[in-house]
């Protein structure tokens, strides 16, 4: 989902990105900033979420004689706000980025390795430190992270006689069951962007997909060979290559869908109706026994590097802070995120048994630049055009494919 509200983006960025970096070395501060400050740049413009983080940096801060000034600009501009403010050596002390967009940004060499400033990086989620990880090398810490999941409207399975779906035949069989009407049995996004992409992941991944080689093994074809046999069965709208994920929520509270596929980010919006009970559920797989691999989201504090060796100490402190089992619980309570540390998240799954399946999920997510780093955007945007070029009859998964491994290039 996109970094606002913890979904992915792709930077917009990506291509001047090393060329300025590289040239302002990410440093930052020349301005001579008040030593006792800590600024961040993050993506919280929505005033409960800047208001929400303020809390928790002066929890963090006050104990250590520092205080906390969050530079918020909207999550599409983070980037390109970070590059400028380094053009004039005026980088913040911490840098939240997406998590897919921390290659770019690390491969600059314009990053301190988050253990460098102090920052203990043991007991975390092996998912979420390849998402704050770029060549080995861990740069970001994530206080929590989310995924996806099936959700589903507990009223008309019940009422069908089914039990949420597990596999991929459980699921056809259910969706099909269910669309009756303007009810269709199954709604997620496939638009030719950010959504379709997190969305289309969990698929392509359980069956054995691999973006490093969209066209290696049988997993890609067969997961964009599902997603066109739920369209053309009818079970799943043609508009979901329309539809973000936004829509897609909006289609599961309308009654126009049975079940969906959606993140932790949309509780809120299901918490403040009463029209449908729903619960959540693991995203079918292809066969029983296979875990689910859905995508990790999320964003990530960095520390850029700093002439000034104190500024980064204190970032680290602020980011050790943060990370504390006590912070990362009540932080993905406040935000319906799941925290980080094995220990945090198993206590949050204990006392949120509804959401229980999204920490479960977390455990086999995987990061989306771990296996491509900064090739992501290009093979984000490939696997989006296979995948609407098969739902809108234009190719066969294969061909789709081919022509996604040749606009996204080979591995370097």
């Amino acid at each position: 989902m996109p970094a606002s509200n913890g979904r992915t983006r792709r930077s917009a960025v990506a291509v001047g990105l090393t060329a300025v970096t590289l040239a302002a070395g990410l440093a930052g501060c020349a301005a001579e900033p008040d030593p006792d400050t800590v600024t961040v740049l993050n993506s919280a413009t929505d005033t409960a979420e800047h208001e929400a983080n303020q809390d928790f940096f002066d929890r963090c801060a006050e104990p250590l004689g520092l205080r906390v000034e969050q530079i918020s600009v909207p999550a599409d501009q983070v980037a390109s706000k970070a590059l400028r403010m380094a053009s004039s050596d005026s980088l913040t002390d911490i840098l939240e980025l997406d998590g897919s967009e921390l290659p770019q940004f690390a491969e600059t060499g314009g990053l301190r390795p988050i253990d460098e400033v102090g920052v203990a990086t043991e007991g975390f989620s092996d998912s979420s430190v390849a998402l704050g990880s770029f060549d080995g090398t861990q740069y970001g810490v994530a206080r929590s992270v989310n995924s996806l999941a099936l959700i589903y409207n507990t009223e008309l399975l019940a009422e069908a006689g089914f039990q949420p779906p597990t596999t991929w035949d459980e699921l056809r069989r259910t969706a099909a069951e269910l669309t009756s009407g303007d009810t269709y049995g199954m709604a997620f996004s496939a638009t030719p962007d950010a959504d379709g992409v997190y969305q289309f992941l969990p698929f392509f991944w359980s069956a054995g997909g691999d973006e490093a080689r969209l066209t290696e093994g049988e997993g890609g074809a067969a997961a964009l060979a599902f997603w066109k046999e739920l369209v053309d069965a009818g079970s799943v709208s043609r508009s979901v290559v329309n539809w973000n994920q936004q829509d897609v929520n909006d289609q599961f509270l309308s009654g126009r869908a049975a079940m969906m596929i959606n993140g932790p980010w949309q509780v809120p919006v299901l918490d403040a109706q009463d029209e449908v009970d729903w619960a959540v559920a693991a995203i079918p797989v292809p066969e029983a026994g296979r875990d689910p691999v859905p995508p990790i989201g999320g964003t990530v504090m960095t520390v850029p590097k700093n002439d000034d060796r104190e500024r980064e100490r204190n970032a680290g402190r602020l980011l050790s802070c943060l990370n504390s089992e006590e912070n990362q619980l009540a932080w993905g309570e406040r935000v319906n995120n799941v925290p980080t540390l094995a220990t945090a998240a198993e206590r949050y799954r204990e006392q949120h048994p509804k959401l229980a399946p999204f920490a479960d999920l977390v455990r086999t997510a995987r990061s989306r630049t771990e296996r491509v780093g900064t090739r992501w955007p290009v093979v984000g945007d490939a696997l989006a055009g296979a995948f609407q070029s098969v739902l809108t009859g234009r190719s066969s998964p294969e061909d789709a494919l081919r022509a996604a491994q040749r606009q996204a290039g080979e591995e370097r």
